[in-house]
């Protein structure tokens, strides 16, 4: 899961948090930060996964996710696979959303993902979990879902990176898991170092797609492409907005917008 860049206490109701532990897992060296209402993941500084127990969204890449979710040919995808799970941020918010979805995320590193069953009720999303390589993972799938979630990125010393770049192999293996009318959704930083495979993504899905459409928020550090035979637009998330019962959840999810790329 890519990190939020601040940390997110203003989104936690300004609770005070306080860190009550430090794990290195095989992957990463995590921070675990808790208040009354929030719990923060936090990877070299960076929210690497958010639960609220009151709130679902934070104007950063998690509500981007969970928009380029609702963007497919169908209203109400039926299946979602997300490749990297962390702490299962946008999965909390789909599945308010979407009470009857299948989510499948696969993840390599096991123990922050016991660490997101303990402190962030990973488990009431009801998600399968497989815990293991995605891209090995890929090669030997053979099932197909209403949307795939491509947010494979693992923490370095001072930021983020792929570990492996998009290509057309990557790409073909990416398409077989979409099911017709669903949607690919590729999470991507931004920012000088990493233009280069913002651009070259860019290409490659604009190559192999009919649509693609860009999702951002004001406060996000990234951008989330979605592609399809046909991809919805900002109008079709309006929908949602009323599934929110806070006005700050309300006022987030309206910043989420869908443009096409040029």
């Amino acid at each position: 899961m890519i990190p939020a860049r601040r940390p997110l206490s203003d989104v936690a109701s300004r609770a005070r948090l306080r860190r009550i532990a430090v794990v290195r897992t095989a992957h990463q060296d995590l921070e675990i930060w808790k208040s009354r209402l929030a719990t923060e993941f936090r990877v070299a500084g960076a929210v690497h996964a958010f639960h609220h127990r009151r709130r679902f969204l934070t104007g950063l890449v998690w509500d981007m996710l969970a928009g380029a979710a609702l963007l497919g040919t169908r209203d109400e995808p039926r299946s979602v696979l997300m490749l990297g799970l962390a702490g299962g941020t946008s999965l909390r918010t789909l599945r308010h959303l979407l009470p009857a979805c299948r989510f499948t995320a696969i993840d390599i590193d096991g123990q922050i993902v016991r660490l997101a069953r303990r402190h962030m009720a990973l488990d009431a999303t009801g998600v399968e979990v497989v815990i293991g390589d995605a891209y090995q993972w890929l090669r030997k799938n053979r099932r197909t879902f209403d949307v795939v979630i491509d947010d494979i990125y693992l923490a370095g010393r001072t930021d983020v990176f792929r570990p492996q770049a998009m290509d057309r192999r990557l790409l073909a293996s990416l398409q077989r898991c979409v099911a017709p009318g669903g949607v690919l959704a590729v999470n991507l930083v931004t920012g000088p170092a990493h233009r280069t495979t913002q651009s070259a993504t860019r290409r490659i899905l604009r190559e192999a797609f009919a649509e693609v459409r860009t999702v951002t928020s004001p406060r996000a550090m990234n951008e989330v492409l979605v592609a399809g035979h046909a991809v919805a637009t900002t109008r079709h998330l309006r929908k949602w907005d009323a599934a929110f019962a806070e006005a700050a959840d309300r006022a987030f999810w309206r910043k989420v917008a869908v443009r096409r790329i040029g």
